[in-house]
Formats: structure tokens, sequence, C-alpha cells
């Protein structure tokens, strides 16, 4: 239905809830996923966040610092 409306359809899979299998057919269902990770290495911890799969697009898949703005529109530290 997602396709016949040409919407956008976000989900959230967490990683160790599913089974290893369950995961990976989530995975293959999708046209992209993007990981998001708390890195609690610097001080102070920071939020990052990567494109690692999107299909039919070119992608950067290195992770970036989400910036927000007073809009709340979100970009990507390059």
């Amino acid at each position: 239905m997602v396709k016949v409306r040409q919407i956008t359809n976000l989900n959230a899979i967490i990683e160790g809830v599913h089974s290893n299998w369950a995961h990976k057919q989530l995975e293959a269902a999708v046209d992209g996923i993007i990981d998001f990770k708390l890195d609690e290495t610097s001080n102070p911890a920071q939020n990052l966040t990567r494109i690692r799969d999107m299909r039919n697009s070119g992608f950067n898949g290195q992770w970036h610092r989400p910036k927000t703005a007073q809009n709340f529109e979100v970009t990507l530290e390059k």
C-alpha cells in the first residue's frame, strides 16, 4: 500500500531483538537502511547517522553527526 500511495514509511529494527534470520528478512524487504548510534567514546557523547544501503541511489556510507535547525530540519555534518 505504501508504494501505491507513494508515501515514505519508516520502520525501526533494534539489533538483537529478532533472530538473525528475521533481521535479514526485514532488511531485504526495504529500499534503504539507515543506522543510528550513540558514540560514548567521545566527550560529550555524540549521536551518529549513516546510510548503510539505499536501492537505486548513490550515497556516502560514512558516519555523520546530525544537525537540527531551528525549524527542526535535520542535515548531516560532513
